[in-house]
């Protein structure tokens, strides 16, 4: 069924006035119309060494002072609201707000014995580093995945475990490629809207874009959502636990401290990474985590072709398909860079955007932890940040998703002896779960070939004959919903009950009609 583009328009009446905090530092969140910096470059092999791989980070993060905000561009504390719009709150706006004594500091939790992660004030740019670990358990082809109904991990062909058999990694694909012009028919009967390119997904440097923002869904200027967009938790003190830019050298660390506390998480990962450690990948899935896409060479997506983006979402749902025998039905754009554009091409490509939460007195839920590794700031100063979260945690009438990282040690140091064990330890007790389980979405719904769901994703019939080609060969492999089922909030089926759910907060459309979508 045709999506039309009165879905983001009817969307946008009620929830274009959402608005987060200004967007992250630098490509993340540019304070009062500073440019955003070029996409980070590729993180070198595991083989560079500490000083170069941090020297690369810090380059990329580096940021001039904040320039005058350009003509047209929106005030970072007021982004534009289309005319005859209605502001609708994010998750814990003022009007959801819950009269309860802030949180109680707990201070930097004590070292847990034995983890070698240094004292708080030592954590900054350049600190010594730890051997990288290998994956912890392998688990051979044929092995039984926990995911009910999942097929076996898969036996991959020899040419998958060869980089050159992939695209250069950590750049945009290239879209003449057979398997992108397979890919760009999932596009077919879905209107994809006519936005402009940005210019580096940059506030400043696309003050045209930016002055927009509201009737474009932007969220980085001005942190625009829609329904469609996974925004929180919505049980109050659930911790939605999410590390993006892996796998990586030092995500070891990260499952083995997760497996200690019985925590599972939300792992977005980055396509040129997954080829590089399929075994932390696997190990990822095997061991209760999820797997969520996050783009090929974590470009901004805003500024990108319709065709790069596809290639970008292809490529890297390709990759974890060869190494798990599933594909993921969400995706989390790089730097939150995402716009209705954006958001369509991802839908129709059978995959949910998920970003994270921001509260009523505007902490966003980022550990800036990448700022660590850029050499930004020190350690102490991203835990001082996380002690916001944990205070507004208990301010919003719903749960929340935190953002973390898991490439540099840096960033899994600071989760691993620090901001999870805080969490763990805190007062009032929050619950710690992967993105999938806090939103109370059954685990098969979360990947393509296990969703029993008849509504999600959304079937698009002309792409390849009822199915999506994962695999770019031409030949449908991996079906998706089946459009001629119902939903269950709306009575309407297929992609016709996305432009069906209830026009309120995200918030609301989390808990109430984008739930229904998955169960």
């Amino acid at each position: 069924m045709k999506l039309s583009t009165l879905l983001f328009l009817s969307a946008a009446i009620a929830v274009n006035g959402e608005k987060l905090n200004p967007r992250h530092f630098g490509k993340r969140q540019a304070p009062g119309g500073t440019p955003g910096t070029p996409a980070p470059p590729p993180p070198p092999p595991s083989s560079t060494p500490l000083s170069r791989r941090a020297t690369a980070w810090r380059a990329a993060h580096h940021h001039p002072p904040a320039a005058p905000p350009a003509p047209g561009a929106p005030p970072a504390s007021a982004p534009p609201v289309a005319s005859g719009v209605t502001t609708t709150p994010v998750p814990g706006a003022p009007s959801s707000v819950v009269p309860l004594p802030p949180a109680v500091p707990t201070g930097p939790p004590p070292l847990a014995t034995g983890t070698g992660i240094p004292p708080l004030a030592n954590i900054t740019f350049g600190m010594p580093t730890r051997t990288a670990l290998p994956a912890a358990q392998t688990f051979a082809p044929g092995s039984k995945p926990p995911v009910p109904g999942a097929p076996v991990i898969p036996t991959p062909d020899p040419s998958a475990f060869q980089l050159s058999s992939w695209p250069a990694q950590d750049k945009i694909p290239p879209t003449d490629s057979a398997e992108v012009k397979q890919w760009m028919k999932e596009l077919d009967g879905w209107n994809i809207p006519n936005l402009s390119l940005t210019v580096n997904g940059s506030c400043a440097l696309s003050p045209s874009q930016a002055a927009d923002a509201a009737n474009r869904g932007w969220w980085t200027c001005g942190g625009y959502t829609r329904p469609t967009d996974i925004v929180a938790c919505p049980t109050k003190y659930d911790w939605g636990v999410s590390f993006d830019d892996g796998p990586s050298d030092y995500t070891q660390y990260l499952l083995n401290f997760l497996t200690e506390k019985q925590i599972n998480a939300t792992f977005f990962v980055v396509g040129s990474r997954v080829i590089q450690r399929p075994q932390i990948l696997i190990e990822e899935y095997m061991t209760g985590h999820e797997i969520s896409v996050h783009t090929w060479s974590h470009s901004a997506l805003t500024n990108l072709t319709n065709e790069q983006i596809v290639a970008e979402l292809g490529w890297t749902r390709k990759a974890i398909k060869t190494f798990l025998g599933v594909t993921p039905t969400t995706m989390r754009p790089p730097y939150g860079d995402i716009d209705d554009r954006v958001r369509t091409i991802a839908l129709a490509m059978g995959m949910v955007p998920i970003m994270w939460t921001s509260s009523p007195t505007g902490v966003k839920f980022d550990t800036n932890d990448w700022q660590v590794a850029g050499g930004n700031v020190i350690g102490q100063a991203s835990f001082d940040t996380f002690q916001g979260i944990l205070r507004d945690a208990s301010l919003i009438n719903t749960g929340f998703i935190v953002l973390q990282h898991d490439l540099y040690e840096i960033a899994v140091d600071l989760a691993v002896g620090y901001t999870l064990n805080a969490a763990l330890s805190h007062d009032p007790k929050f619950t710690l779960k992967s993105i999938g389980k806090c939103q109370n979405f059954p685990q098969g719904n979360l990947y393509l070939e296990t969703n029993t769901n008849t509504t999600f994703p959304f079937h698009n019939s002309t792409a390849g004959g009822g199915g999506l080609d994962v695999s770019g060969d031409g030949t449908a492999d991996t079906t998706n919903g089946d459009a001629t089922g119902t939903n269950p909030a709306t009575g309407k089926s297929g992609a016709a009950a996305l432009s069906a759910v209830p026009l309120v907060s995200s918030a609301v459309v989390v808990g109430l009609g984008l739930f229904s979508l998955f169960l």
